[in-house]
């Protein structure tokens, strides 16, 4: 029998936190193992349970959702952090990514997202909102867009970024090396004026309705 994806929920309003966790006790594969009001108790617990998935809003008093995520990636703990917000802001889904955090999710979207986010990251996929691509693509119109400069190949390697597909995914899809994946992605990099560990797949969300 397959284990059950062990949550921990963390979010400093009891009304939402109830919904939210009759939500996810919905799906028989799940089970909830903790709730936190606050960032330190939530830190607390997922260092003492371990769980596979955290469920964390990003605006909580004291230690907010960032700052825990950014304790579970410096100890490096094995649970995954998943964001709830109200806000759809860039700067926070940039920080995000830096800290590691797998999921993003709107809060007024949560009710019929949060099942398929808590799926996909607990089996190592990314999972954002469309919402939130929505809105990131909307703050960001440039002039001439800046894929014109990528070659068919890039293209088609750009796209199954967008679709948070790994390396050897994206190898196993096109036929192609795991090797040659990396030459592609250093040379959209490249193309693109882009730095930082994140943020090529930033990028390719961002645009995502934009790549052919």
């Amino acid at each position: 029998m397959t284990s059950k994806i062990k949550i921990l929920i963390a979010d400093d309003h009891p009304i939402f936190r109830r919904g939210l966790r009759a939500v996810i006790e919905s799906d028989h594969g799940f089970e909830i193992v903790a709730e936190a009001d606050n960032g330190e108790e939530a830190l607390r617990k997922i260092v003492e349970l371990e769980p596979d998935v955290a469920v964390l809003d990003v605006n909580m008093p004291g230690l907010d959702g960032l700052g825990v995520a950014r304790r579970i990636q410096s100890k490096n703990l094995p649970t995954v952090p998943v964001f709830l917000t109200m806000h759809t802001d860039e700067a926070i889904f940039n920080a995000a990514l830096e800290a590691d955090v797998k999921g993003f999710v709107i809060k007024e979207g949560a009710a019929n997202e949060i099942v398929a986010c808590i799926r996909e990251t607990a089996a190592g996929r990314r999972y954002f909102s469309r919402v939130l691509t929505d809105f990131l693509l909307n703050r960001r119109q440039p002039a001439a867009s800046p894929l014109e400069s990528l070659t068919a190949s890039e293209r088609r390697v750009l796209r199954l970024i967008s679709e948070s597909k790994s390396t050897r995914e994206i190898a196993d899809e096109l036929f192609i090396s795991p090797r040659t994946v990396d030459h592609h992605r250093a040379n959209i990099a490249s193309k693109l004026n882009l730095k930082g560990k994140h943020a090529l797949l930033t990028f390719a969300l961002t645009h995502k309705s934009e790549i052919l």
